[in-house]
């Protein structure tokens, strides 16, 4: 579904990626690990596209579609859905207009409050987007506009980051239901790429592989469990030089 191949992208004239591979099949979650500014960001705001981050070399291939130089809104019509680590504020928007906006299925507009009560989101419905939210309301009202787009590719910029524990089950519920992890991998339709500095949202969502970003460049690849552990033992950069070489099943 997903495929980069030596993948560079500069920011305002400095390269910031530098040769980044990487594959994601139907069904599939993967995690992607690093300290920041190592690049983590960057990636996934080069997947959807805007145009700040300039590729210099090598190509994104979605649904079999080299996607490299197509605008935002035409990889978001594709099946691609992005949530930020810090969204804006947006005023004057209601973020039931923004629910709205996102829903693939615009004959149902019965799903705005469906989702809203699924995602404790009903009493910001009226209200501007993010607007006075805290961290978890922000990454609730993320969720619930990319389970009102249903893509079939989730860029989750680390889910779990200003989220209290009372929030942090909720969020992790909301992923799994986002990248159906209730039907047998066979049956999936989606997949995700999950950036994460804590490991935390581990606990949650289940993922098949991991991978370690350090300067820009992925260094290593693995079970993300695994992964996560040498990070708490032995930190990035050793890490960085580690073994793992081949994925495993989750």
């Amino acid at each position: 579904m997903l495929t980069i191949k030596n993948l560079s992208v500069a920011v305002e004239g400095k390269e910031i990626l530098h040769d980044v591979n990487l594959d994601i099949g139907t069904g599939e979650t993967h995690v992607l690990f690093g300290p920041n500014g190592s690049g983590k960001t960057t990636l996934l705001m080069t997947i959807m596209g805007f145009p700040k981050y300039r590729v210099t070399g090598g190509s994104i291939l979605f649904k079999g579609e080299d996607i490299t130089k197509t605008s935002v809104d035409e990889r978001a019509r594709l099946g691609i859905g992005i949530s930020f680590q810090r969204p804006p504020v947006v005023r004057g928007v209601k973020t039931r207009e923004m629910v709205l906006a996102s829903m693939k299925d615009k004959s149902a507009p019965d799903l705005v409050a469906t989702l809203a009560g699924k995602t404790d989101m009903t009493d910001f419905l009226e209200r501007d987007i993010n607007y006075g939210f805290s961290g978890g309301e922000i990454k609730r009202s993320e969720l619930m506009q990319l389970l009102a787009q249903r893509p079939d590719l989730a860029l989750l910029d680390e889910p779990e980051s200003g989220v209290d524990l009372e929030n942090i089950a909720l969020i992790g519920k909301l992923i799994n239901e986002l990248l159906e992890k209730d039907n047998p991998m066979h049956s999936r339709s989606s997949m995700g790429l999950i950036i994460t500095h804590t490991g935390h949202i581990l606990e949650y969502v289940n993922a098949r592989n991991g991978y370690i970003m350090l300067d820009g460049t992925i260094g290593c690849m693995g079970d993300p469990h695994e992964i996560l552990t040498e990070i708490k033992t032995r930190g990035y950069e050793q890490c960085a030089k580690c073994a793992f070489r081949s994925a495993h099943h989750v």
